[in-house]
């Protein structure tokens, strides 16, 4: 075999390997049986987040369609000084659940989890439940109420004890589909059985 179609195969086999389509939204992202029928690692990072932090599953799921839509490395949109020059992007958010760089740094700090990353579904799914569970204690706001702990999470837990979120009505909206949204996965989740295997 020539050095070059090894070289080919080599490549080609790290593509198909390459992390169950990491990178990219699941194909059905209105069906949340689907979503973990194609990436059956996302139960399984949801269910031990959470055992360990309260957050229920179907929580977690709304959060991050409306955050990330399920890529795992989604960014904000870049910045254009006169309307074409990128100068950055909107904000350090990054990964599935879209943390910023300062939150990432204190919840790796809090946790230890040194090696984490945004990218990984299984240190994303950790990550919201334990800003969640913060924002259970600081804010007295219920686990399983995703629309307050959205606009926590969005705002900042500052920014939630401001009532910030009451001058953006594309918030406020954005919040109660992110609520519908939980609602709906809760029910879809309860007759799914995969979810039930975790």
């Amino acid at each position: 075999m020539s050095r070059w179609l090894r070289a080919a195969t080599l490549v080609l086999l790290a593509a198909s390997c390459g992390g169950g389509g990491a990178g990219r939204a699941p194909n059905n992202l209105e069906d949340a049986c689907a979503i973990i029928r194609e990436r059956p690692q996302y139960i399984r990072a949801f269910r031990a987040a959470e055992r360990k932090w309260g957050v229920p599953v179907h929580v977690q799921m709304a959060t991050i369609y409306q955050e990330s839509k399920f890529i795992s490395d989604a960014r904000t949109p870049f910045r254009y000084a006169l309307g074409v020059i990128p100068y950055g992007r909107q904000s350090s958010a990054f990964g599935y659940s879209q943390a910023l760089d300062g939150t990432w740094d204190e919840y790796l700090q809090e946790t230890g989890r040194w090696r984490a990353d945004r990218d990984d579904i299984r240190d994303a799914a950790d990550f919201m439940g334990w800003y969640m569970a913060g924002s259970r204690e600081r804010l007295g706001i219920s686990l399983r109420d995703a629309r307050n702990q959205y606009l926590a999470y969005h705002e900042g837990r500052g920014g939630f004890s401001r009532g910030t979120y009451n001058s953006k009505s594309w918030l406020l909206r954005v919040a109660e589909d992110v609520g519908n949204r939980a609602v709906v996965y809760e029910v879809q989740l309860a007759n799914c059985r995969q979810a039930r295997r975790w």
